[in-house]
């Protein structure tokens, strides 16, 4: 049974996201101190809200997430979390992970934010990641920000509202997802449990 620790920095609904975990047949472990000497598959950042505080209250953490992620350790981001794998973001001062090149920018003035709600993802990359996801899947969105990326190697699927949003990115073992798999229904379970299985492998 793959371990997945969830960082526990302040912003996410935690418990739903434990629940779907524990549906997809993982050890999960919320925490707040995580150390390098941990016995763990896989880590998720989730998130809710600021860039900026987020990037604070992850501060004490970084180096340990980033040691993790360049050993190869399994790394998914959720929506605020997703975020952060890159450098910056037009929200608020502060320096991200930088996993990926790029910069979190705002929704445009031509649509309603945030960018709350069901929206459909269009699948631009197979992976394992997104296995028996078919496009025009119904994802949960709660979000004013989005990533731009420098490269779109990285890139797995988008939604769109009002411009094309990276909804998914994957490379090597880093996954984000800019939507709440675990508020997704059955479709948003099944990427969970594939992460799960890339934990287990």
């Amino acid at each position: 049974m793959p371990r997945i620790g969830i960082l526990d920095y302040g912003a996410g609904n935690l418990f739903s996201l434990k629940c779907g975990l524990e549906k997809g047949g993982a050890d999960v472990i919320i925490n707040q101190s995580f150390s390098n000497k941990q016995d763990l598959d896989g880590i998720i950042l989730p998130g809710v809200g600021n860039f900026g505080l987020a990037v604070a209250a992850i501060a004490p953490y970084q180096e340990v997430l980033t040691d993790a992620v360049n050993s190869g350790l399994p790394f998914l981001g959720i929506c605020l979390g997703s975020q952060l794998i890159f450098r910056d973001s037009e929200e608020d001062k502060g320096c991200g992970l930088s996993f990926l090149e790029g910069s979190t920018i705002r929704l445009p003035s031509s649509v309603k934010v945030p960018h709350m709600g069901w929206n459909t993802l269009e699948i631009v990359k197979k992976c394992e990641f997104l296995e028996d996801i078919e496009n025009g899947v119904w994802m949960y969105f709660v979000h004013s920000y989005y990533p731009k990326l420098k490269d779109n190697a990285a890139l797995a699927a988008v939604t769109e509202y009002g411009v094309s949003i990276p909804a998914v990115v994957v490379t090597k073992n880093i996954f984000g997802t800019q939507f709440h798999p675990e508020k997704s229904g059955f479709a948003g379970l099944t990427i969970l449990k594939n992460f799960i299985n890339i934990c287990g492998r």
